[in-house]
């Protein structure tokens, strides 16, 4: 029994979709035929209602919806609803000029109440009330919803890149998830074509009222031909018979042509609201009793006024009057309601602590200063947010894990132009930044100098300025780098993205680099975690490489490795100098391109013996030994840095570990790398050397 109700309904189902389906091609289908075949009186009676029946449901539709979107198959309805008015002016003239000359009902009931009743079957008032209709129609309500059309069409895509990066924006702060941004997204796109439809479509209308107009005078013309030469009716009794026929035709068609412009114009200008077009005018027309009070004095005076309609101006003035009064007492009514809701409660008890008022720190922040909020507010279009986007997008490419979202919010404690970069609620970064001005970074090599703000550059340390617009070009020819303001943000963070990027590798980015790899190889995945080493101990071996800007992209080369190895050793640090071997290839290729002859720092063997020896007891260095090698390096750092090589020093694989994490305490910039890692087709060259006699 319960699979045959489901069987049942599938076929409900079933029918019902086919029937939407073949909606429009019905209609369309119907359309034509009424072109080419004739119709019976009685069906024109049922398509006139039924298009009046249209026009009505149309125009309270639009009156009740809150959004144009609401009504998005708006311009579609009025392409079928004008091609089913010609249609029927098509039917409707073929009756009129093959049975006019039988009078009255001859073209149907409909057309025959239209052309006497309407008009008291006055042939002459009849035209004039149809070139009213239509100078109304084609003139008033039609030009207007189509130029409304077109400005709004015109407004919304010049809008629309200023609404793409606010949705982008509340992305990447968090605000929205990735589902609503592309729902948004489509939002905006369909609103688009909406009015550059309704654009389009309103062309339509104006084309019907001009139909209206040829038609009319065709079925005029024709009939008086066709009744005088065919049926050999006088020339009164052809005009008569036939003009209230086409002036019947002309009204049940342009009655209905005039509602649906209605509710075109109805459609297009009204204003986004949670209300829809009714409510708006009661809610905004009739709240203001001072308005009312004013209204009501006019009116009366104006009833006063010797041979005025003193009655009808008097009966406005007093339903006025009566409407504003009753407002007033309303708006009365309501401040004492407010009054005796305002009197002092006693003091609620202070609720207890919960976890809701626990807040958890950020991974990633930024705080910026009041002066510095249009760079970063969606509605200013801050063009911070997308290098934000890009800078974040850049990263993960490179690195090789997706970095938190960046929480950006203003603090009025810091500077007007300062910004604050935190990391799991601590500052890594603090800087100041002039919207409207050019920051000029001197690269060690300009040949000029500019007026400005003397500063440094925040991510690297390097001498700069902040100059106006007006000397960007001449700071250009000078040789410095100029950058704006959004562009110094952006690239300070990403310069502290790549410093603490082992910070940001959480067990939660680490666990989705699993799930990523999982998808092309579930085994490896599986071989290595957990059944070989622990997530905990994947995550320290990803984040020492990570310390020392390793990418971390060849996750496939990482995890085979750890296969082959972690079987016979099981300490951190060790199977991160293995993983390093294995990657030599890349942390080459990062550092040195596709040189042949690798320019590096070197050790002199002395002491390279040295510390050695130092290592195999223990791991200490004498400070005396400390401080030399630490100057020494440093002074080698800035020989190879001054001669345009890479910062890169290559040692003894056994002492790669110790001297990085040493010399990485002043040296963040200085590279070590193991012998073992340089590829065997690869050469070096030893450019300066640590250790030798001076």
């Amino acid at each position: 029994m319960r699979a045959l109700t489901d069987y049942l309904g599938r076929r409900d189902w079933m029918s019902d979709v086919r029937m939407k389906l073949l909606a429009g091609p019905i209609l369309i289908i119907m359309i034509l035929t009424m072109m080419i075949l004739p119709l019976p009186p009685f069906a024109l009676d049922l398509f006139f209602t039924f298009n009046i029946a249209l026009a009505v449901m149309v125009l309270l539709v639009s009156m009740f919806t809150q959004k144009p979107l609401d009504f998005a198959a708006f311009p579609a309805v009025l392409l079928f609803t004008t091609l089913l008015r010609l249609s029927l002016n098509v039917a409707s003239t073929r009756v009129v000029l093959m049975e006019g000359h039988q009078g009255g009902d001859a073209a149907g009931k409909v057309i025959e109440a239209f052309g006497t009743f309407l008009v008291g079957g006055n042939f002459a008032v009849g035209l004039v009330v149809f070139l009213i209709l239509v100078v109304i129609n084609f003139m008033v309500i039609t030009k207007g919803a189509g130029r409304i059309a077109e400005v709004g069409a015109r407004f919304m895509l010049d809008a629309m890149p200023g609404k793409q990066m606010a949705i982008d924006a509340d992305l990447n702060a968090g605000l929205i998830g990735e589902d609503d941004a592309r729902k948004r997204r489509a939002d905006v796109a369909q609103e688009a074509d909406f009015y550059g439809s309704m654009d389009g479509a309103s062309k339509f209308v104006r084309g019907d009222a001009m139909a209206g107009l040829v038609i009319m005078v065709v079925n005029i013309i024709g009939g008086l031909l066709i009744g005088m030469l065919q049926h050999d009716l006088d020339f009164s009794q052809a005009a008569r018979t036939y003009t209230l026929l086409t002036i019947g035709d002309g009204l049940v068609a342009q009655i209905p042509a005039l509602v649906i412009s209605t509710a075109a114009g109805v459609t297009v200008s009204r204003v986004n609201t949670d209300q829809d077009v009714g409510q708006q005018m009661i809610s905004q027309l009739f709240v203001n009793p001072q308005v009312l009070i004013l209204a009501a004095g006019v009116m009366g005076l104006l009833g006063m006024v010797p041979g005025m309609p003193n009655l009808v101006f008097l009966i406005f003035t007093a339903a006025l009057g009566g409407l504003a009064w009753f407002l007033m007492r309303q708006q009365e009514n309501k401040l004492a309601a407010q009054e005796i809701d305002a009197e002092p409660a006693p003091p609620p008890e202070a609720p207890e602590a919960s976890w809701d008022d626990v807040q958890l720190v950020d991974t990633l922040g930024l705080e910026v200063g009041h002066r510095l909020i249009p760079l970063v507010d969606h509605r200013q279009q801050g063009e911070l947010l997308g290098r934000i986007k890009s800078v974040r997008k850049k990263f993960a490419q490179d690195v090789g894990f997706l970095p938190p979202v960046v929480h950006i919010r203003d603090n009025l404690e810091l500077g007007p132009n300062t910004y604050v970069i935190t990391l799991k609620g601590v500052e890594v970064g603090r800087a100041d930044a002039f919207p409207g001005k050019w920051l000029a970074i001197d690269p060690g090599q300009v040949s000029g100098t500019v007026d400005g703000t003397p500063t440094e550059d925040p991510a690297f340390g390097l001498p700069a300025v902040w100059i106006d617009a007006s000397q960007r070009e001449r700071a250009q020819v000078y040789g410095y780098t100029v950058v704006d303001a959004g562009t110094v943000v952006a690239t300070h963070l990403n310069h502290l993205l790549h410093r603490h990027a082992g910070e940001m590798l959480g067990r939660t980015e680490v666990q989705q680099l699993l799930d990523k790899l999982s998808g092309e190889n579930k085994s490896l995945v599986e071989d290595v975690v957990p059944k070989a080493i622990s997530l905990t101990t994947l995550q320290r071996i990803l984040q020492n490489l990570l310390e020392e800007e390793v990418s971390i992209r060849d996750m496939r080369t990482i995890l085979d490795t750890l296969a082959e190895h972690a079987g016979q050793q099981s300490d951190a640090n060790e199977l991160t100098a293995i993983v390093r071997i294995a990657l030599g290839r890349s942390i080459t290729q990062q550092w040195f391109g596709g040189q042949r002859e690798l320019h590096v720092i070197g050790l002199d063997a002395n002491l390279e013996q040295v510390l050695m020896q130092a290592m195999n007891g223990g791991g200490a260095l004498e400070p005396g030994l400390a401080d030399t090698l630490m100057q020494q390096a440093e002074v080698a750092l800035q020989r190879q840095e001054a001669s345009g090589e890479p910062p890169v020093l290559v040692v003894e694989h056994s002492l790669r570990a110790l001297l990085a994490r040493f010399l990485r305490r002043r040296l963040r910039h200085l590279v070590v790398m193991s012998q073992a890692e340089i590829p065997d087709d690869r050469s070096l060259r030893i450019t300066s050397l640590i250790g030798a006699q001076q």
